[in-house]
């Protein structure tokens, strides 16, 4: 399917982000998958091209260039093959709080190191009792003189054992569920202290850690806006950070429709190849139609998004649907490629196990879904 949303110079940037992942990522992607997580010269590779943040002011090392596509383009291109480099994590996630909700002076701070890459960037929400509810996150902190005292933990944390620099979510006050505040807290501070890189399913190249705060005193300079109404906060950049898990999906999934094509037309069977039979021809075309349709939704809401106009309903559809549509396409690829499919060389069965964590990270398929029927009025608290 053709698309419109790319210029010229788009298709520039895609040129170099290719030749550039061609050099210096995808040729360690199976030493990253054995390490547990990407390298920080990676990071700091990714820094000197000018992938990171590009948003950010000059003066801080950025670019000044605020557009979304830029970083469509980085997920398009480096998730299919190595997609436990969270560029996506840095540059769209977590970086606009820096951007956006930031005090001059934390800029100041923190903003040249997420350029260049010197800093990898983390956001710790989720609890070993709490996922998309956030409301429910127990992680505290009291206020003294001029400091916030942190206690608590997170877990699941993407990016978690390279980061120089958490953003923590944490109640600040105990009798007001959705009274949340935001703080920055550096690597080193004491009694800040990581636990072990965990062990998953698929994205084994992504560091994903436990955080533990004990007693941890963040100066104030150090909290994000008004530490009452982190939450807010939060939900204001729910919609951006759908939008780029999205593009991710539906590009590993074209990815595996493509090695697949390669596959069917390679492998034979009954002295003809196996994409000849009838079943490979409408297996194909019917995964054909289902990304042509998600790549449609996807490049939708990023004219929606670029004209300030995407809302939280239609961010919900875009990752429910390029999410489900990500996991039928990889378990009908793999299914064409045999019992090949099922061993480890073969860049299928990666892909399939990367999938499966589209379904629930950035809010879980059945989040989804709620909001989306809230959306159309369906919600059992404005029934009589």
């Amino acid at each position: 399917m053709k698309r419109t949303i790319y210029d010229e110079e788009h298709e520039i940037f895609r040129r170099t982000v290719r030749a550039w992942a061609e050099k210096e990522v995808f040729p360690r992607a199976g030493e990253w998958r054995e390490n547990g997580c990407v390298s920080r010269e990676l990071w700091k590779s990714a820094g000197r091209e000018g992938f990171l943040c590009m948003y950010a002011d000059e003066k801080h090392g950025g670019l000044g260039l605020d557009d979304f596509r830029y970083d469509m383009i980085l997920c398009e291109e480096l998730g299919p093959r190595e997609p436990g480099f969270f560029i996506g994590l840095q540059n769209r996630i977590i970086g606009p709080y820096l951007q956006k909700f930031a005090s001059d002076a934390q800029r100041d701070r923190f903003m040249p190191g997420a350029v260049s890459g010197d800093t990898v960037l983390a956001i710790a929400m989720t609890e070993p009792g709490t996922g998309s509810d956030l409301a429910g996150i127990r992680t505290r902190a009291v206020e003294a003189d001029d400091h916030w005292v942190l206690n608590g933990s997170k877990t699941y944390i993407s990016n978690g054992f390279l980061a120089g620099l958490v953003l923590v979510a944490a109640r600040t006050n105990p009798d007001a569920s959705h009274e949340i505040g935001l703080f920055w807290v550096e690597d080193g501070t004491p009694g800040f202290e990581r636990g072990r890189n965990l062990r998953k399913v698929g994205l084994e190249s992504q560091d994903t850690a436990e955080l533990f705060f004990d007693d941890v005193k963040v100066p104030k300079e150090n909290v994000l806006g008004d530490p009452r109404a982190g939450f807010k906060t939060m939900m204001m950049n729910l919609a951006e950070e759908r939008l780029i898990g999205a593009a991710g999906f539906i590009a590993r999934a074209e990815h595996a429709f493509n090695i697949t094509m390669e596959y069917i037309m390679d492998r034979r069977a009954f002295g003809r190849p196996i994409g000849t039979f009838q079943n490979s021809r409408f297996k194909m075309a019917s995964l054909r139609t289902e990304l042509d349709a998600a790549w449609a939704l996807t490049d939708h809401c990023v004219r929606e998004h670029l004209n300030g106009e995407l809302g939280a309903e239609m961010a919900a559809e875009v990752k429910l649907f390029t999410s489900e549509v990500e996991g039928r396409v990889v378990d009908e690829c793999l299914q064409l490629h045999g019992g090949a499919g099922y061993m480890d060389e073969y860049e299928i069965s990666h892909l399939y196990r990367d999938a499966r964590i589209s379904r629930i990270y950035a809010g879980t398929s059945e989040i989804m879904r709620e909001i989306i029927g809230r959306g159309l009025g369906l919600d059992d608290r404005n029934r009589n």
